[in-house]
């Protein structure tokens, strides 16, 4: 039904920037909060940035002055601007929507299948 598409992750050296994209696609009533979480190998998965519907935004502390979350309602996507990045930014980027799909339905959260993200020292 619904389907989230995550594009834009490589391998960057130390200082370089990425900048990831989301898209949605399916039967969309309405998509609240978005965000990004990534997980790093043997770490669990933590939330990198978020934004709701009307623009408030949330960073981790460790990226908040590096990276930029954005959204564009009219093209259900998302982004994820990266810059200044480190080697400590390597994990695997998951965008995450919680979606209603019909007015009287409740909301889910909906997950991209991952974009690789490699920062070199």
């Amino acid at each position: 039904q619904v389907q989230l598409v995550e594009s834009g992750g490589g391998l960057v050296q130390a200082g370089g920037s990425l900048r990831l994209s989301c898209a949605a696609s399916g039967i969309i009533f309405s998509m609240n909060v978005v965000g990004w979480y990534r997980q790093a190998p043997g770490k669990q998965r933590e939330l990198v940035a978020a934004i709701s519907s009307d623009g408030r935004t949330n960073y981790a502390d460790s990226v908040k002055g590096r990276f930029t979350i954005s959204r564009d309602n009219a093209k259900n996507t998302m982004y994820l601007q990266m810059n200044s990045l480190k080697p400590e930014d390597t994990a695997v980027y998951y965008c995450n929507a919680r979606i209603r799909i019909t007015f009287t339905a409740r909301d889910y959260d909906y997950w991209g299948q991952g974009t690789q993200v490699t920062v070199s020292s």
